[in-house]
């Protein structure tokens, strides 16, 4: 159980009564900075609006930095965004390219924004100044993604059923282009350890730039919609969101194997007629959140026979995205009517045994782990293969809504 179930704060929109509720208002795209000292959020109407992170923060206010609130007009919707890595403290701790430097060799803080005409337009978050534009995406640029090794690559997601990896550096006139994709692709997410890239069920080298393969649905099950997927922290589980029919499901794959480890629809009825917009992990990897048009927010400790935190049913405001704060214990979600909500999420003290597997599983494939002469029990926990069993008598949760 938890002792603080609160919604911390809501940021509201400034509109006039005749753009509430209007097609073009949504909240499409949240996100944190990777220092967590900036949230971002698509407001809807092709504005994106930056703040300091807490809201209260007075860090930085050194004379240096503009610790100020921006507003970028991106001139059409903004359906994807994302904060580039984390610039160096001081010039000595980093040798900054061009692309990452400022007026005076000052370090830039930028911000990658996907606009519905196919533009990937590049904001330096700390002048409020446009970088250059990316062209060649032929439909919405539905998400992008920075990896976590601090490069100044940009993975974008379109509907024109491409990939494509820009390389600021260069100004993105580096672009690597993956195609293949039969449908739109709603979402990517990069392994910790950036090696792959998965745009919902299909894996790519993120070092060679080649399809890796596909992971396929359940054998009753045609896949007819994915809308979004999620790394675990330590690369070694893939959570995917998928639509069939009338129902919704998250799978949990093995990206090494492609081997399915769990589907929640089979323990977790309840949410499965409800449209899932959103999944991501927590930073600790103990944690999977799940947005759905019929609640805010759940999330669900992998394993666990019920939802650990649930909010109340809000079909008013029905939820589009997530974003958790890098440090964690808070989580961001965007809504319909262009609101964002922040979240106290559960704060759990990682077993030495999840922390042991985490820092094993970042750099040591599944083909590694069972090469090791290990006890089977030992085997299935660093595979995540322990999952089904202790799923195996769940049932739908009748836990009481939160208070909000």
């Amino acid at each position: 159980m938890i002792s603080e179930r609160t919604l911390l704060l809501e940021l509201k929109t400034r509109r006039p009564p005749s753009l509430l509720e209007q097609a073009g208002c949504e909240t499409w795209s949240v996100d944190f900075s990777p220092d967590g000292a900036w949230f971002a959020w698509s407001m809807g109407h092709g504005i994106v609006w930056v703040v300091a992170w807490p809201l209260d923060s007075e860090e930085g206010q050194d004379g240096e930095t503009d610790r100020a609130d921006k507003s970028f007009s991106c001139g059409h919707p903004v359906w994807g965004l994302a904060f580039g890595p984390r610039p160096p403290r001081s010039a000595a701790a980093a040798h900054p390219t061009k692309a990452s430097k400022g007026p005076k060799g000052k370090s830039t803080l930028l911000l990658a924004t996907g606009l519905e005409n196919g533009v990937i337009k590049v904001w330096n978050v700390l002048t409020g100044n446009a970088v250059f534009d990316l062209h060649g995406h032929e439909g919405v640029v539905r998400n992008l993604v920075f990896p976590q090794n601090g490069s100044l690559k940009l993975i974008s997601s379109s509907r024109d059923k491409t990939l494509r990896i820009w390389n600021l550096a260069h100004k993105g006139k580096k672009v690597q282009v993956l195609s293949g994709h039969k449908d739109w692709i709603s979402c990517c997410s990069v392994s910790s350890d950036c090696s792959m890239i998965a745009s919902m069920v299909c894996l790519w080298s993120l070092r060679s730039y080649t399809f890796i393969r596909n992971l396929r649905g359940g054998t009753n099950k045609k896949l007819c919609l994915l809308s979004s997927c999620s790394f675990s922290p330590d690369g070694a589980v893939l959570a995917t969101a998928a639509f069939s029919g009338s129902s919704w499901w998250i799978d949990l794959w093995d990206p090494y194997t492609a081997e399915k480890l769990a589907t929640l629809a089979d323990y977790f009825e309840d949410y499965g007629q409800n449209q899932i917009s959103a999944i991501q992990f927590s930073p600790d990897g103990l944690h999977l959140a799940i947005v759905t048009d019929d609640r805010a927010l759940r999330i669900w400790e992998p394993g666990e026979k019920h939802m650990t935190m649930q909010t109340k049913r809000d079909q008013d405001s029905s939820g589009l995205c997530c974003n958790y704060h890098p440090q964690g214990g808070v989580i961001a979600t965007g809504t319909r009517n262009g609101h964002v909500r922040f979240w106290r999420t559960p704060r759990t003290v990682p077993s030495l045994c999840h922390l042991c597997r985490s820092i094993m599983r970042h750099s040591v494939s599944t083909f590694q782990i069972e090469a090791l002469p290990l006890p089977k029990r030992i085997l299935e926990y660093l595979t995540y293969r322990n999952i089904p069993e202790r799923l195996k008598t769940c049932c739908s949760s009748d836990e009481e809504d939160w208070e909000s």
